[in-house]
């Protein structure tokens, strides 16, 4: 039976309409595909460029040259040198266990080195250049090179290596560098990608440390293309970084080097300071280390020798050694009777030895006493009693005001570490640190430099630069950055004393040195124009018993070491036109003037000539010990290397 032709004609629109919308449908797939595949290919070939690229060419950081450092007439006292080291890549290593293992097979690696290697491996990003062995000889990298096909992700280079020419001379002023830990990293709060790299290296005491970031300069990148085992085939580009920062420093390469002969292996310090400018001349602590050892890794035999040592060579005595300063604080107490018009240079107190103060004795050195004293015989022959009796007057707000004015226990902006702010104490000090009143008694040790009174050796030699110039000098390290000078305060505003004061002072402190009655007499100056004007200190470490002075003091030589008195002394030269101002500080060596005194006086002379001082220049008595002791040191420096030889 056949269909009409109405129904026919119904069907064939329908199967139309169908395959319209198939057609339809189709066309818009393949539309979005086609729209999909022109995003994938045109819009976005610059991403998948750039993603395969990345599988085949790696960018790595190239640490920049660190800043070096100089003394002040350009002799280099931290320098870099080149070294060769192998460093290695995790990511590209497969193996890193293994490949490490072939490495130090290669290279006479020992089971701590391995471990330390692993560790900084697995800690460190996978794709960071981690520093596997450093100061490697010559045939361990030919070995190495060589062997590269069995070695994937290991790279031989050459670097750069700090190095401290001049040794422990310069150890507690510049410091040293050593990698980075987590301590360092802890203290950053965005630390910088370099830091990030096993075993780079920062600064960590001293100058090296206070100008890291300048010393450090900013990284490099390179470009290299790898192959599918990652090894690298060629560097496709470099940008090298930039370098750090050159420092200059305002030390005197020679007379450190002198200044920590003379010192010898005493626990000691000596700070020279240019009277004019500031400019520190020489800061010196004894005994030292060699901060190479650091740079190196240092062993833990050495470390625990300098840390045990009862002498703390690691220790800046000179910025961070904070001690009683004893007699060389008179000036100060003096200085603030005479300011506030309690005394003149004619007065006179009497010293029968002690003077009683609340029912308590407090002692003149001289047992007997010195009888009448004016203030310049009170410096001279460094009286007590004549200070007792001042500080009374004068208490001890004004006598705290005065050490302020003249440095003391001032924070000086050294970039040195830890340097100390010291201590003049005022009642208020004592009331908020111990909870109690300040007594008549405290005054009376204060007016001596004993009791709360703490000050360092760069803080004494300050004070004797501005007693010697009226001025308010301030100690300054840095003498150029990259060539530039630092600002220097060559024009230091007065410090508004006195002038005819500050003469008696300078007048008495010229009679402890010329004068036969003064302390330091055996260590004068004979050599007209170059006289020294000085004052002795010895401060007490411990208390003397009533009935040890009944019985009589122990002698300083027949006490243990640590029991001694300190040896101070300050003192300024030439005494009528100030060049340079100097402290000296022996811990635990007992008497000022048998002491520092001598070593003052030698280290003056060695600034003010230049060199070795003439034998003429010292008393005659004294010439034979003088001529001796300078072979000595002559041939000590010879021997090490010193006055300008590189003892690397």
């Amino acid at each position: 039976m056949r269909r009409p032709g109405r129904d026919t004609a119904e069907g064939v629109r329908r199967f139309t309409r169908r395959g319209l919308f198939l057609g339809g449908l189709q066309l818009g797939f393949m539309g979005l595909l086609g729209a999909r595949m022109h995003f994938l290919q045109v819009d976005q070939a610059d991403q998948f460029r750039l993603l395969a690229e990345e599988n085949r060419i790696n960018i790595r950081l190239l640490p920049p040259e660190r800043g070096e450092i100089f003394d002040r007439n350009g002799r280099p006292i931290a320098v870099n040198e080149p070294s060769y080291r192998i460093t290695m890549i995790r990511e590209e290593a497969g193996d890193a266990d293994a490949v490490l293992n072939r490495l130090a097979h290669l290279i006479g690696m020992n089971d701590e080195q391995i471990e330390a290697a692993r560790r900084d491996l697995q800690e460190a990003r996978p794709d960071v250049q981690v520093t596997i062995a450093d100061r490697v000889a010559w045939d361990a990298i030919a070995r190495v090179s060589v062997n590269t096909p069995a070695l994937p992700g290991v790279v031989p280079e050459v670097g750069l290596s700090r190095r401290y020419p001049m040794r422990g001379d310069f150890a507690h002023v510049v410091g040293y560098v050593g990698p980075v830990s987590d301590y360092d990293l802890s203290r950053i709060k965005a630390p910088a990608p370099l830091l990030l790299i096993p075993r780079f290296q920062i600064g960590k005491v001293g100058v090296e440390a206070k100008y890291e970031d300048a010393l450090r300069g900013e990284a490099g990148t390179k470009r290299v293309e790898v192959n599918a085992n990652n090894r690298v085939m060629r560097e496709l580009d470099r940008r090298e970084g930039t370098p750090g920062t050159n420092l200059q420093l305002t030390i005197d390469h020679a007379l450190q080097s002198y200044v920590q002969a003379r010192l010898g292996e005493q626990s000691a310090s000596a700070v020279v300071i240019d009277c004019k400018t500031g400019d520190l001349l020489a800061v010196a602590s004894t005994p030292s280390y060699d901060p190479n050892l650091f740079v190196r890794g240092i062993s833990v035999a050495d470390y625990k020798a300098l840390t045990e040592d009862k002498y703390r060579p690691l220790a800046s005595k000179s910025v961070q050694g904070l001690y009683p300063p004893g007699s060389t604080f008179k000036m100060v107490t003096a200085l603030a009777a005479l300011e506030e018009g309690l005394i003149t240079s004619q007065d006179t107190v009497y010293c029968p030895g002690f003077l009683k103060v609340s029912g308590r004795k407090f002692h003149c050195w001289k047992t007997w006493g010195h009888g009448n004293v004016t203030l310049e015989a009170a410096l001279r022959e460094s009286c007590d009693v004549y200070f007792y009796d001042l500080a009374l007057k004068v208490g001890i707000e004004k006598i705290s005001a005065m050490g302020h004015r003249l440095g003391l226990g001032e924070d000086f902006n050294v970039p040195m570490s830890a340097v100390a702010e010291g201590r003049v104490p005022t009642k208020d000090w004592k009331r908020q640190r111990f909870g109690k009143d300040w007594v008549l008694g405290d005054t009376v040790n204060a007016s001596i430099g004993q009791g709360y009174v703490l000050t360092s050796p760069l803080q004494l030699a300050v004070m004797s630069a501005r007693i010697a110039t009226g001025r308010s000098i301030t100690p300054r390290l840095i003498k150029s950055i990259d060539g530039v000078e630092h600002p220097v305060a060559s024009d230091a505003p007065t410090m508004g004393l006195n002038e005819n004061h500050l003469r008696q002072i300078r007048q008495g402190m010229f009679a402890v040195s010329n004068n036969r009655h003064g302390t330091a007499y055996s260590s004068r100056i004979l050599t007209e124009g170059m006289r020294m004007a000085g004052k002795t200190g010895t401060s007490q470490v411990r208390n003397i018993t009533a009935a040890e002075r009944r019985e009589g003091v122990t002698q300083n030589a027949d006490l243990p070491w640590e029991r001694r008195d300190h040896a101070l002394f300050v003192n300024f030269a030439p005494h009528d036109a100030p060049r340079i101002a100097v402290s000296v500080v022996v811990e635990h060596g007992g008497g000022g003037s048998a002491v520092a005194a001598p070593i003052a006086r030698d280290i003056t002379l060695q600034a003010l000539h230049g060199g070795t001082p003439p034998l003429s220049a010292y008393p005659a008595s004294d010439r034979s010990r003088i001529k001796a002791l300078q072979e000595r040191l002559e041939r000590e420096q010879r021997e090490t290397g010193a006055n300008g030889q590189d003892r690397a």
